[in-house]
């Protein structure tokens, strides 16, 4: 016989999934009614950063949503990656990140969480051309010089990269396989914190997305040495690509996007998806991403989803062959 107490327990279940849907429904009707924590998990100033702001901005314009950004870096973006995923699944608290943000199971030894099953993909945002950068305390000036130079002293070279899994890291990978070298790849919190070493010659080099290196390289803080991109980018015209200077395949780009906690109703999802896709969308229109070296995507939640797990395949399949160990 089943027991009155537990007959009880089961009725109120059923009833709680039978009203949920109309609940979580309403909610959606009045979303938002505050405003939404959008986390970035690196420190300010990095490309992740840049944009995100610019998206928010962007969403109180068209929208009317406040979108406030709140940098939450440490332990490879899995901080604010964390702070998120134990959020309530309400909307009010949203993940902007690179790729980063789906290698994070991979790089570590024990992370925090699994990028796919814990988070909800909501809209993968763009993505850009990155570019490699040397100290300017080195005298090489071209590509060739740099792998010429750390074949025979390899010792005196190393990367630096804004966390370990992100699109710049994967790259560095890339550009050790295909140079025939085995450079140190140093993590930091972030872009800002690697490439003032990078300035300051305690680090050699540095691969990352083009509008968080380029301005300090036009500055004359680092030297623009080739693009990971299969073309020349507008914002850099004489920067030349990795094939033009003698490494065909490297051609690696940077891409951005949002989630939110795991349980995220769908009509919520949609609506985020929306608004994001047509705040990214006003960008470009507006020539803003363009100055930023950004291509806009606007793809619905499961189209990113999949080109969420596709990359992991890829990135895991680089790491494996560099024989990476998770930190």
């Amino acid at each position: 016989m089943i027991k009155r107490r537990d007959f009880l327990a089961s009725s109120a279940a059923l009833v709680g999934a039978a009203i949920a849907p109309s609940m979580l429904w309403a909610d959606t009707k009045g979303f938002p009614n505050r405003h939404i924590r959008m986390v970035v998990p690196f420190a300010p100033g990095g490309g992740v950063d840049v944009f995100a702001r610019l998206i928010a901005q962007k969403l109180k314009d068209l929208k009317g949503y406040t979108v406030i950004v709140e940098n939450r870096s440490g332990a490879n973006g899995s901080v604010g990656g964390n702070a998120v995923r134990t959020s309530d699944p309400d909307g009010y608290s949203i993940l902007f990140s690179a790729g980063t943000q789906v290698m994070t199971k991979s790089v570590m030894k024990t992370p925090p969480y699994d990028p796919i099953a814990d988070f909800t993909p909501i809209a993968r945002a763009g993505e850009a051309p990155m570019i490699l950068v040397m100290s300017p305390k080195r005298p090489q000036n071209t590509l060739a010089e740099i792998i010429a130079n750390a074949r025979t002293q390899p010792n005196e070279w190393n990367f630096a990269t804004s966390a370990l899994g992100s699109p710049g890291h994967l790259a560095e990978l890339e550009f050790n396989r295909l140079a025939k070298l085995n450079l140190d790849i140093i993590p930091y919190r972030g872009t800002a914190p690697g490439l003032v070493d990078v300035s300051a010659g305690h680090v050699q080099l540095m691969i990352d997305p083009v509008l968080a290196l380029l301005p300090s390289a036009q500055g004359g803080n680092v030297k623009a040495i080739a693009l990971t991109s299969a073309k020349r980018s507008s914002l850099a015209p004489d920067v030349p690509t990795a094939a033009e200077s003698g490494l065909p395949g490297l051609d690696q780009a940077s891409w951005y996007g949002v989630w939110g906690p795991k349980g995220l109703p769908d009509d919520l999802v949609t609506l985020l998806n929306a608004a994001i896709n047509e705040a990214v969308q006003s960008l470009a229109e507006s020539g803003q991403l363009a100055k930023i070296g950004i291509e806009p995507a606007t793809e619905t939640p499961k189209q990113f989803d999949a080109f969420q797990r596709s990359y992991l395949e890829k990135g895991s399949e680089l790491l494996k062959a560099a024989n990476f160990e998770p930190i």
